[in-house]
């Protein structure tokens, strides 16, 4: 998982003035509350953080020419603000700072919330508070900086995809056991810490919260729906996908709809979490039970002539089961960096004996543009959660390093900025960048 940016109070006003306000997506944000808030606009937009941190990144770094050009452009687009540490008190002024700015421009800023014990398991994004009071503490401090203005809410990115000490509902012992954590304790407190946020930041008049998802190239979904279900999704507004990540957006799209109808095939329907239908085996009556493992390196969709990318058979097995019982969780999906799909080391020259896929992947573009306003039913937005620009870390791809070999130098650290894969997501953006 990556690390964004701190946000940077004090930046010139020649580099705030080079930010496109008007890119910031007008539509409506459906069913999002504000009983005791102040009267929203009319037409809540996304917010475009006059302040972020690419615009930090452009004063910092004393970009010039393209690599300015490239910056600037993403700095026009809305994206998420990071919180990732500091005191109850300092989150606190630092969100408040925040949503009262959006406010002021009539706008919804995105927030997301990185700071749990344990977070990215001590990988590239280490850190997050020491214990529980901590982070409950911290926590606290979020949601009076929110108040009763309106914002949504990212709930720890890789919350529930990297789980200490955490054993599966299949049974299985996940790889995750930092030796500081009590293996007793350490994933019980986490769905704890979650439930509380959730509790707290649901009960805020103007706010809507997501738990972590994954993505559709990771947990399967019955495991995805259980530990969503452990973190309090029934009183969350939904959970969110793919952030940090490049898969495609129709299969995002596709897998959350299996995870909301799995939601609603165990808590309604009578349904056990192994009944799940999932992307490792997609048989279904549509297909007569033949079913294939679904491959993230294409589009999916319920006409895909290829078996491996067709979600026909998935589909129809949720609709047996469910009968008249209907999914209703709705989700957001990160679509920042998913524009040209993941990427496939096998089509690389190179061979990795952990090829990273993940982490700064060579040819990938901009995907969708931020909306509230997605088509989809239970798709309450696209969003950029990742802030696209910044390096997803140091990759060695299994090997000693320091040089990232599939680009022949050092990545940046983690949430720096990357001149060279901003460039490669502004040049392949899909749809292009106008």
């Amino acid at each position: 998982m990556v690390l964004g940016s701190s946000r940077l109070a004090s930046i010139p006003t020649a580099v705030r003035s080079a930010v496109v306000l008007a890119a910031a997506a007008g539509l409506a944000l459906g069913g999002l509350s504000a009983s005791a808030a102040p009267p929203p606009p009319p037409d809540p937009q996304l917010w475009v953080d006059p302040d972020s941190s690419t615009i930090g990144h452009v004063e910092e770094l004393g970009l010039t020419g393209d690599a300015r050009d490239d910056a600037l452009a993403l700095a026009g687009i809305p994206s998420a603000s990071w919180f990732t540490g500091g005191t109850p008190r300092e989150v606190k002024q630092d969100v408040k700072d925040v949503v009262v700015h959006a406010h002021a421009d009539k706008a919804v800023p995105v927030l997301v919330a990185y700071n749990l014990p344990f977070r990215d398991c001590a990988q590239y994004s280490a850190g997050g508070a020491t214990s529980f009071a901590e982070y409950t503490a911290w926590i606290d401090g979020f949601a009076r900086g929110i108040g009763t203005k309106q914002a949504v809410v990212i709930l720890e990115p890789d919350g529930l995809g990297i789980i200490p000490w955490y054993t599966t509902v299949e049974g299985n012992q996940e790889w995750c056991q930092p030796a500081e954590a009590d293996p007793e304790t350490a994933a019980a407190e986490r769905f704890a810490m979650l439930n509380h946020a959730v509790d707290t930041l649901g009960a805020l008049p103007g706010t809507k919260v997501y738990l972590d998802a994954g993505n559709s190239k990771w947990l399967n979904v019955g495991d995805n729906t259980d530990r969503l279900l452990k973190a309090g999704v029934d009183r969350a507004d939904g959970f969110f996908l793919n952030a940090s990540n490049y898969q495609y957006t129709e299969n995002s799209v596709a897998y959350g709809r299996w995870i909301s109808s799995c939601l609603a095939l165990v808590t309604q329907a009578g349904g056990a979490f192994g009944d799940c239908g999932n992307q490792y085996w997609n048989g279904g009556p549509a297909n007569g039970w033949s079913g294939v493992e679904m491959s993230p390196y294409g589009r999916w969709s319920a006409d895909a002539a290829d078996p491996a990318l067709s979600t026909a058979g998935v589909d129809s097995r949720y609709a047996e089961q469910l009968g008249d019982v209907r999914a209703t969780t709705p989700f957001v999906v990160d679509t920042s960096r998913d524009g040209q799909g993941p990427w496939d080391p096998a089509t690389s020259e190179n061979v990795y004996s952990d090829a990273e896929d993940w982490c700064n992947p060579p040819g990938r573009g901009l995907g969708l543009r931020p909306t509230l306003d997605t088509g989809e039913p239970l798709v309450d937005a696209y969003l950029w959660i990742k802030v696209p620009g910044e390096s997803d870390g140091q990759c060695f791809r299994g090997t000693g390093g320091p040089l990232d070999p599939e680009r022949g130098m050092v990545d940046p650290p983690a949430g720096q900025w990357f001149v060279e894969q901003a460039d490669e997501l502004v040049e392949l953006a899909v749809p292009a960048l106008s």
